[in-house]
């Protein structure tokens, strides 16, 4: 489960860096501010974070491989 919460919450704090750069730097509408954030965001993860997608890929599907036990 470990590598599952590092992404999500690097992902988070992508997010949140993100916000916060672009209130600095003067987006007041909370709309944008929040959209725009979300696309740069995911973008700066898709190039930032690969490691730790393919890490968090490999343990969720070895989990959905992993046989399930029968309670008979």
């Amino acid at each position: 489960m470990r590598p599952v919460l590092v992404y999500t919450a690097s992902r988070i704090g992508l997010f949140v860096v993100t916000l916060g750069v672009l209130w600095l730097l003067g987006l007041q509408n909370p709309f944008w501010l929040i959209v725009i954030s979300f696309v740069i965001s995911g973008i700066a993860s898709y190039v930032l974070l690969s490691k730790q997608r393919d890490t968090m890929s490999a343990r969720l599907s070895d989990r959905i491989d992993r046989p399930k036990p029968h309670n008979d």
